[in-house]
């Protein structure tokens, strides 16, 4: 069973990789995003709170986003035995996120989580997310994620490191067919 994180700043293509490789190894593909907006539209008790958040323009905290992580787990890995694992996408952030992470997949028996650490250089990012024309996606906007997410990466990499976890570093410069090929070879797919 594969257990993987994708792991990243914005713009490296996360998104569009764990799609992809959880189309071809037939993974549970987790975009926390995705299931924060299905449990907001689903009004689950979750969705409620995350909503009120959302809607003051405020980032959901980590205890909500913790159990919609959870639930999601739960609902489609161990009731879907047609599933070959999973690839967690857009969380944890922050090492408190992979702290309680680690709590979840303690409970679950994952033992053997492995997370993708894409990287790419930062005047690529910055056009990759200058070309995909969100308007949230100014070039001020772009450095200030990116200095979050620098702030808030080596945490979340060095915890990994240090519980035993393999970190695969892929090197996100490329086609997305031809960095979708490099991480397939790097899990020996």
């Amino acid at each position: 069973m594969h257990q993987l994180i994708i792991f990243g700043p914005p713009g490296v293509g996360k998104g569009t990789q764990a799609q992809l490789i959880s189309e071809k190894l037939n993974l549970f593909h987790l975009s926390t995003g995705e299931f924060l907006r299905k449990a907001i539209a689903e009004k689950t008790e979750l969705g409620i709170k995350a909503k009120e958040t959302v809607e003051a323009g405020s980032l959901v905290p980590d205890d909500i986003m913790i159990g919609i992580v959870k639930e999601a787990l739960e609902k489609n890995i161990t009731a879907d035995c047609q599933s070959a694992g999973f690839i967690l996408d857009g969380f944890p952030r922050t090492l408190e996120q992979a702290v309680a992470l680690g709590k979840i997949f303690e409970q679950m028996n994952f033992k053997n989580v492995k997370v993708l650490h894409i990287t790419v250089n930062e005047d690529e990012i910055v056009n990759r997310l200058l070309k995909r024309g969100r308007t949230d996606d100014t070039e001020k906007t772009i450095l200030h994620r990116l200095k979050v997410y620098k702030n808030s990466s080596k945490k979340v990499i060095d915890h990994y490191k240090n519980n035993g976890n393999c970190i695969i570093e892929v090197d996100g410069t490329g086609e997305i067919d031809e960095i979708n090929k490099k991480i397939h070879a790097l899990l020996g797919k």
